[in-house]
Protein backbone atom coordinates (compact mmCIF):
# COMPACT_ATOMS: atom_id res chain seq x y z
CA UNK A 1 0.00 0.00 0.00
CA UNK A 2 1.23 3.56 -0.84
CA UNK A 3 2.24 5.96 2.00
CA UNK A 4 -0.95 7.69 3.53
CA UNK A 5 -3.08 6.12 1.22
CA UNK A 6 -5.63 4.48 4.55
CA UNK A 7 -4.86 7.73 6.40
CA UNK A 8 -6.59 9.80 2.83
CA UNK A 9 -9.07 7.27 2.44
CA UNK A 10 -10.35 7.12 5.92
CA UNK A 11 -10.01 11.05 5.74
CA UNK A 12 -12.35 11.21 2.41
CA UNK A 13 -14.81 8.27 4.30
CA UNK A 14 -14.94 11.19 7.15
CA UNK A 15 -16.00 13.72 4.14
CA UNK A 16 -18.35 11.75 3.18
CA UNK A 17 -20.03 11.20 6.55
CA UNK A 18 -19.82 14.34 7.52
CA UNK A 19 -22.35 16.07 4.15
CA UNK A 20 -24.73 12.98 4.16
CA UNK A 21 -27.09 13.44 7.31
CA UNK A 22 -28.91 10.80 7.17
CA UNK A 23 -26.25 8.32 6.00
CA UNK A 24 -24.85 6.00 3.27
CA UNK A 25 -24.86 2.39 2.00
CA UNK A 26 -21.10 0.83 1.93
CA UNK A 27 -21.59 0.44 -1.79
CA UNK A 28 -22.28 4.44 -1.82
CA UNK A 29 -19.48 5.11 0.45
CA UNK A 30 -17.40 2.84 -2.02
CA UNK A 31 -18.31 4.72 -4.93
CA UNK A 32 -18.09 8.47 -3.35
CA UNK A 33 -14.47 7.28 -1.96
CA UNK A 34 -13.91 5.91 -5.52
CA UNK A 35 -14.83 9.04 -7.78
CA UNK A 36 -13.57 11.56 -4.96
CA UNK A 37 -10.11 9.93 -4.82
CA UNK A 38 -9.42 9.30 -8.41
CA UNK A 39 -8.94 5.14 -7.57
CA UNK A 40 -9.60 2.70 -10.09
CA UNK A 41 -10.44 -0.17 -8.26
CA UNK A 42 -11.86 -0.51 -4.21
CA UNK A 43 -13.44 -3.21 -2.57
CA UNK A 44 -15.90 -2.99 -0.05
CA UNK A 45 -14.42 -4.84 2.32
CA UNK A 46 -11.52 -2.09 2.52
CA UNK A 47 -14.39 0.57 3.05
CA UNK A 48 -15.60 -1.56 6.31
CA UNK A 49 -11.92 -2.05 7.72
CA UNK A 50 -11.55 1.54 7.60
CA UNK A 51 -14.68 2.39 9.11
CA UNK A 52 -13.85 0.21 11.83
CA UNK A 53 -10.46 2.03 12.52
CA UNK A 54 -12.63 5.06 12.61
CA UNK A 55 -14.83 3.58 15.33
CA UNK A 56 -11.70 2.56 17.26
CA UNK A 57 -10.10 5.60 17.12
CA UNK A 58 -13.32 7.21 19.24
CA UNK A 59 -15.08 8.42 16.17
CA UNK A 60 -18.77 8.17 16.35
CA UNK A 61 -19.71 5.96 13.38
CA UNK A 62 -22.95 4.04 14.07
CA UNK A 63 -24.85 2.20 11.72
CA UNK A 64 -29.16 2.28 10.78
CA UNK A 65 -31.17 -0.28 9.16
CA UNK A 66 -33.36 1.44 6.91
CA UNK A 67 -35.70 0.48 3.59
CA UNK A 68 -32.47 1.04 1.21
CA UNK A 69 -30.35 -1.32 3.63
CA UNK A 70 -28.09 -0.85 6.58
CA UNK A 71 -26.67 2.58 6.36
CA UNK A 72 -23.44 3.89 8.13
CA UNK A 73 -23.90 7.79 9.72
CA UNK A 74 -22.23 9.99 12.30
CA UNK A 75 -23.77 10.51 15.49
CA UNK A 76 -24.92 14.05 15.71
CA UNK A 77 -25.58 13.43 19.57
CA UNK A 78 -24.20 16.23 21.68
CA UNK A 79 -22.35 12.80 23.29
CA UNK A 80 -20.74 12.08 19.97
CA UNK A 81 -19.50 15.85 19.14
CA UNK A 82 -18.35 18.65 21.52
CA UNK A 83 -20.04 21.74 22.17
CA UNK A 84 -18.48 24.73 20.75
CA UNK A 85 -17.39 27.84 22.65
CA UNK A 86 -16.47 30.91 21.30
CA UNK A 87 -16.73 34.57 21.61
CA UNK A 88 -18.38 37.33 19.05
CA UNK A 89 -14.64 39.03 18.79
CA UNK A 90 -13.40 35.24 17.42
CA UNK A 91 -16.59 34.66 15.42
CA UNK A 92 -15.20 38.24 13.58
CA UNK A 93 -11.86 37.12 13.10
CA UNK A 94 -13.21 33.62 12.00
CA UNK A 95 -15.14 35.62 9.77
CA UNK A 96 -12.83 37.33 8.14
CA UNK A 97 -10.13 34.43 7.62
CA UNK A 98 -13.53 32.87 6.00
CA UNK A 99 -13.29 36.04 3.33
CA UNK A 100 -9.80 35.43 2.47
CA UNK A 101 -10.53 31.98 2.09
CA UNK A 102 -12.47 32.95 -0.55
CA UNK A 103 -10.10 32.02 -3.72
CA UNK A 104 -10.46 28.47 -3.01
CA UNK A 105 -14.32 27.88 -3.55
CA UNK A 106 -14.83 25.19 -5.87
CA UNK A 107 -12.63 22.92 -3.80
CA UNK A 108 -12.64 20.45 -1.43
CA UNK A 109 -11.00 23.12 1.23
CA UNK A 110 -13.83 25.46 0.53
CA UNK A 111 -16.19 22.68 1.54
CA UNK A 112 -14.44 22.39 4.97
CA UNK A 113 -13.93 26.13 5.50
CA UNK A 114 -18.14 26.33 4.64
CA UNK A 115 -19.26 23.32 6.68
CA UNK A 116 -17.37 24.36 10.08
CA UNK A 117 -18.40 27.70 9.35
CA UNK A 118 -22.25 26.15 9.45
CA UNK A 119 -21.53 23.92 12.30
CA UNK A 120 -20.27 27.13 14.59
CA UNK A 121 -23.39 29.16 13.79
CA UNK A 122 -26.10 26.56 14.74
CA UNK A 123 -24.08 25.90 18.18
CA UNK A 124 -23.80 29.47 18.83
CA UNK A 125 -26.34 31.09 21.12
CA UNK A 126 -28.80 33.55 19.64
CA UNK A 127 -27.89 36.57 20.96
CA UNK A 128 -23.45 35.89 20.17
CA UNK A 129 -24.42 35.66 16.50
CA UNK A 130 -26.56 39.12 17.10
CA UNK A 131 -23.68 40.42 18.31
CA UNK A 132 -21.50 39.08 15.12
CA UNK A 133 -23.60 39.97 12.55
CA UNK A 134 -24.05 44.12 14.02
CA UNK A 135 -20.36 44.34 14.31
CA UNK A 136 -19.50 42.80 10.55
CA UNK A 137 -21.98 45.26 9.09
CA UNK A 138 -19.25 47.86 9.73
CA UNK A 139 -15.86 45.75 8.49
CA UNK A 140 -14.87 44.79 5.25
CA UNK A 141 -12.73 42.37 3.62
CA UNK A 142 -11.77 43.58 0.19
CA UNK A 143 -8.43 42.99 -2.18
CA UNK A 144 -9.54 39.36 -3.06
CA UNK A 145 -10.27 38.93 -6.40
CA UNK A 146 -14.13 37.03 -6.50
CA UNK A 147 -12.22 33.54 -8.36
CA UNK A 148 -13.24 30.09 -8.32
CA UNK A 149 -11.54 26.69 -9.08
CA UNK A 150 -15.05 24.76 -9.31
CA UNK A 151 -13.77 23.59 -12.78
CA UNK A 152 -10.31 22.76 -11.67
CA UNK A 153 -11.88 20.72 -8.53
CA UNK A 154 -11.37 16.94 -9.59
CA UNK A 155 -7.87 18.17 -11.00
CA UNK A 156 -7.10 19.78 -7.48
CA UNK A 157 -8.18 16.51 -5.70
CA UNK A 158 -5.70 14.51 -7.83
CA UNK A 159 -2.77 17.08 -7.29
CA UNK A 160 -3.91 17.11 -3.28
CA UNK A 161 -3.51 12.99 -3.35
CA UNK A 162 -0.80 12.81 -5.41
CA UNK A 163 1.18 15.24 -3.13
CA UNK A 164 -0.03 12.96 -0.17
CA UNK A 165 1.21 9.82 -1.50
CA UNK A 166 4.18 10.73 -3.10
CA UNK A 167 3.31 9.98 -6.69
CA UNK A 168 4.17 11.61 -10.11
CA UNK A 169 1.64 13.71 -11.61
CA UNK A 170 1.47 13.03 -15.89
CA UNK A 171 0.64 16.57 -16.67
CA UNK A 172 -0.52 18.60 -19.86
CA UNK A 173 0.68 22.34 -19.23
CA UNK A 174 0.68 25.35 -20.94
CA UNK A 175 3.20 27.80 -20.00
CA UNK A 176 3.53 31.79 -21.06
CA UNK A 177 3.96 32.48 -24.54
CA UNK A 178 4.52 28.58 -25.12
CA UNK A 179 2.36 25.68 -26.66
CA UNK A 180 1.31 23.03 -24.13
CA UNK A 181 2.88 19.92 -23.66
CA UNK A 182 3.07 16.94 -21.48
CA UNK A 183 5.41 17.11 -18.18
CA UNK A 184 6.03 14.76 -15.31
CA UNK A 185 6.30 16.67 -12.14
CA UNK A 186 7.20 15.49 -8.80
CA UNK A 187 4.65 17.37 -6.32
CA UNK A 188 5.83 19.02 -3.05
CA UNK A 189 2.99 21.29 -2.19
CA UNK A 190 0.54 23.86 -2.77
CA UNK A 191 0.52 27.76 -2.49
CA UNK A 192 -2.10 30.12 -2.38
CA UNK A 193 -1.28 33.84 -3.58
CA UNK A 194 -2.81 36.58 -4.75
CA UNK A 195 -6.28 34.20 -5.62
CA UNK A 196 -4.51 32.14 -7.39
CA UNK A 197 -3.27 27.99 -6.38
CA UNK A 198 -0.04 27.09 -7.64
CA UNK A 199 1.76 23.36 -7.49
CA UNK A 200 5.06 23.48 -6.30
CA UNK A 201 7.20 20.66 -7.97
CA UNK A 202 10.00 19.45 -9.65
CA UNK A 203 10.11 18.34 -13.51
CA UNK A 204 11.32 14.74 -13.63
CA UNK A 205 14.29 14.52 -15.62
CA UNK A 206 14.61 18.11 -15.79
CA UNK A 207 17.93 20.65 -14.38
CA UNK A 208 19.75 17.27 -13.05
CA UNK A 209 22.47 19.41 -12.61
CA UNK A 210 20.97 21.56 -9.83
CA UNK A 211 20.05 21.01 -6.21
CA UNK A 212 16.97 19.12 -5.38
CA UNK A 213 15.46 22.44 -4.42
CA UNK A 214 16.57 24.64 -7.43
CA UNK A 215 14.94 22.19 -9.16
CA UNK A 216 11.59 22.97 -7.86
CA UNK A 217 9.06 25.28 -9.91
CA UNK A 218 5.78 26.73 -9.31
CA UNK A 219 3.05 25.51 -11.69
CA UNK A 220 0.00 27.84 -11.22
CA UNK A 221 -3.03 26.04 -11.74
CA UNK A 222 -4.87 27.64 -14.27
CA UNK A 223 -2.80 26.86 -16.90
CA UNK A 224 -2.92 22.95 -16.64
CA UNK A 225 -5.30 21.28 -19.19
CA UNK A 226 -4.43 17.73 -17.48
CA UNK A 227 -3.15 16.46 -14.40
CA UNK A 228 -3.42 12.54 -13.57
CA UNK A 229 -1.60 10.60 -10.40
CA UNK A 230 0.28 8.12 -11.92
CA UNK A 231 1.30 4.86 -10.66
CA UNK A 232 4.97 5.45 -10.19
CA UNK A 233 6.47 6.98 -6.99
CA UNK A 234 9.39 9.32 -6.14
CA UNK A 235 11.27 9.68 -2.78
CA UNK A 236 10.77 13.45 -1.58
CA UNK A 237 14.42 14.83 -1.12
CA UNK A 238 15.03 15.38 2.90
CA UNK A 239 16.21 18.74 2.43
CA UNK A 240 13.99 20.35 0.78
CA UNK A 241 12.21 22.77 3.21
CA UNK A 242 8.88 24.15 1.28
CA UNK A 243 8.56 27.63 4.17
CA UNK A 244 12.46 27.89 3.60
CA UNK A 245 11.99 27.84 -0.30
CA UNK A 246 9.55 30.07 0.00
CA UNK A 247 10.76 32.65 2.43
CA UNK A 248 13.63 33.44 -0.10
CA UNK A 249 10.71 35.03 -2.37
CA UNK A 250 9.16 38.14 -1.73
CA UNK A 251 6.04 36.56 -4.01
CA UNK A 252 5.28 33.56 -6.00
CA UNK A 253 8.79 33.69 -8.07
CA UNK A 254 11.96 32.59 -7.00
CA UNK A 255 15.36 32.71 -8.39
CA UNK A 256 18.45 30.68 -7.96
CA UNK A 257 20.56 31.83 -4.82
CA UNK A 258 19.34 34.62 -2.12
CA UNK A 259 21.85 37.55 -2.49
CA UNK A 260 21.55 40.54 0.23
CA UNK A 261 20.57 43.78 -2.17
CA UNK A 262 20.96 47.19 -0.66
CA UNK A 263 18.40 50.11 -1.89
CA UNK A 264 18.56 53.31 -1.16
CA UNK A 265 15.50 54.91 -0.02
CA UNK A 266 14.40 59.03 0.47
CA UNK A 267 12.93 60.23 3.86
CA UNK A 268 9.83 60.12 1.51
CA UNK A 269 9.57 56.53 0.54
CA UNK A 270 10.84 55.13 3.92
CA UNK A 271 7.26 56.12 5.17
CA UNK A 272 5.74 53.74 2.32
CA UNK A 273 7.92 50.46 2.42
CA UNK A 274 7.85 50.53 6.17
CA UNK A 275 3.36 50.68 5.99
CA UNK A 276 3.87 47.77 2.94
CA UNK A 277 6.61 45.83 3.43
CA UNK A 278 8.87 44.15 0.39
CA UNK A 279 9.71 40.79 1.91
CA UNK A 280 9.21 39.30 5.42
CA UNK A 281 12.66 39.30 6.45
CA UNK A 282 13.60 42.66 5.13
CA UNK A 283 15.64 45.47 7.43
CA UNK A 284 15.45 49.34 7.07
CA UNK A 285 18.50 51.09 8.39
CA UNK A 286 17.24 54.54 9.58
CA UNK A 287 20.46 57.90 8.20
CA UNK A 288 20.95 60.88 10.24
CA UNK A 289 19.29 62.73 7.23
CA UNK A 290 16.08 60.51 7.53
CA UNK A 291 16.82 58.29 4.35
CA UNK A 292 17.30 54.69 5.08
CA UNK A 293 18.82 51.83 3.22
CA UNK A 294 16.71 49.07 2.49
CA UNK A 295 18.68 45.67 2.84
CA UNK A 296 16.05 42.27 1.20
CA UNK A 297 17.40 38.52 0.06
CA UNK A 298 14.46 37.44 -2.23
CA UNK A 299 15.34 35.63 -4.90
CA UNK A 300 13.72 36.85 -7.59
CA UNK A 301 11.84 40.44 -6.77
CA UNK A 302 15.01 41.70 -5.63
CA UNK A 303 16.69 40.44 -8.91
CA UNK A 304 15.46 44.14 -9.94
CA UNK A 305 17.91 45.84 -8.06
CA UNK A 306 20.94 43.57 -9.56
CA UNK A 307 22.73 46.04 -11.73
CA UNK A 308 25.72 47.20 -12.71
CA UNK A 309 28.97 45.40 -12.87
CA UNK A 310 27.26 42.03 -11.00
CA UNK A 311 24.92 41.30 -13.99
CA UNK A 312 25.63 38.47 -16.39
CA UNK A 313 25.14 41.14 -19.12
CA UNK A 314 28.12 43.34 -18.00
CA UNK A 315 30.59 41.38 -20.34
CA UNK A 316 28.67 41.84 -23.07
CA UNK A 317 28.33 45.30 -23.56
CA UNK A 318 31.33 46.00 -25.83
CA UNK A 319 29.65 44.05 -28.35
CA UNK A 320 26.89 46.88 -28.97
CA UNK A 321 27.65 48.26 -32.58
CA UNK A 322 25.00 51.02 -32.91
CA UNK A 323 25.45 55.07 -32.08
CA UNK A 324 24.49 54.66 -28.34
CA UNK A 325 23.74 57.77 -25.66
CA UNK A 326 23.73 57.11 -21.92
CA UNK A 327 21.85 59.74 -19.92
CA UNK A 328 22.10 60.09 -16.37
CA UNK A 329 21.04 62.64 -13.47
CA UNK A 330 22.85 63.15 -10.53
CA UNK A 331 24.68 60.93 -8.51
CA UNK A 332 22.63 59.09 -6.44
CA UNK A 333 24.04 55.94 -4.22
CA UNK A 334 22.90 52.51 -5.09
CA UNK A 335 20.41 53.86 -8.02
CA UNK A 336 21.39 53.77 -11.73
CA UNK A 337 23.09 57.06 -11.40
CA UNK A 338 25.63 55.60 -9.68
CA UNK A 339 27.05 53.46 -12.71
CA UNK A 340 25.67 54.88 -15.95
CA UNK A 341 29.04 56.18 -16.55
CA UNK A 342 30.78 53.10 -16.38
CA UNK A 343 27.94 51.02 -18.68
CA UNK A 344 28.94 54.10 -21.10
CA UNK A 345 32.72 53.38 -20.87
CA UNK A 346 31.86 49.92 -21.74
CA UNK A 347 30.54 50.71 -24.82
CA UNK A 348 32.63 51.78 -28.11
CA UNK A 349 31.99 55.47 -29.24
CA UNK A 350 29.25 55.84 -27.10
CA UNK A 351 27.97 59.45 -25.68
CA UNK A 352 27.79 59.95 -21.46
CA UNK A 353 25.64 63.17 -20.90
CA UNK A 354 25.19 64.04 -17.49
CA UNK A 355 22.48 66.69 -16.00
CA UNK A 356 23.27 67.24 -12.04
CA UNK A 357 20.47 69.56 -11.81
CA UNK A 358 17.80 66.42 -12.85
CA UNK A 359 16.79 63.14 -10.80
CA UNK A 360 16.05 59.66 -11.88
CA UNK A 361 12.92 61.03 -13.53
CA UNK A 362 15.05 63.81 -15.56
CA UNK A 363 12.60 63.42 -18.67
CA UNK A 364 9.62 63.92 -16.24
CA UNK A 365 11.35 66.92 -14.52
CA UNK A 366 12.31 68.70 -17.51
CA UNK A 367 10.71 67.16 -21.23
CA UNK A 368 11.92 69.54 -23.20
CA UNK A 369 15.31 69.06 -22.41
CA UNK A 370 15.02 65.66 -23.10
CA UNK A 371 13.35 66.18 -26.31
CA UNK A 372 15.82 68.43 -27.23
CA UNK A 373 18.53 65.95 -26.86
CA UNK A 374 16.49 63.18 -29.19
CA UNK A 375 16.11 65.48 -31.90
CA UNK A 376 20.07 65.88 -31.64
CA UNK A 377 20.51 62.27 -31.46
CA UNK A 378 17.91 61.80 -34.55
CA UNK A 379 19.85 64.66 -36.35
CA UNK A 380 23.27 62.79 -35.87
CA UNK A 381 22.26 59.17 -36.54
CA UNK A 382 22.22 58.13 -40.03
Amino acid sequence: MARNEQLIRQHKILQVLERRRYGVTLEELRSNVVEELGLGTLHTRSIRRDIEALQSAGMPITTQDTARGRVWKLNRSDTGLHKIAISASELIALSMGRDLMIPLAGTQFWQGIEAFWYKVKEQLPEGVWDHYERYRRTLRVIGVVPKTYEKQRGMLQTINRAIQEHRKIDAIYESTGSPARQRILEPYGLIIYQSSIYLVASEFGQHLDLEPEERLRHWKLDRFQFAAAMDEWFKPDPDIDLDVHLGRSGGIFSGDKPSIYKVRLTSKAVRWVQEEPWHAEQTIEMQPDGSATLKCAPEHEARTFETGGIHETWEDLGQLQVPSWFVSGAFIEYSPSSFTEMISNCVDGSTYVQWNDLGHFGPMQNSKRFADLIRLVSANVQ
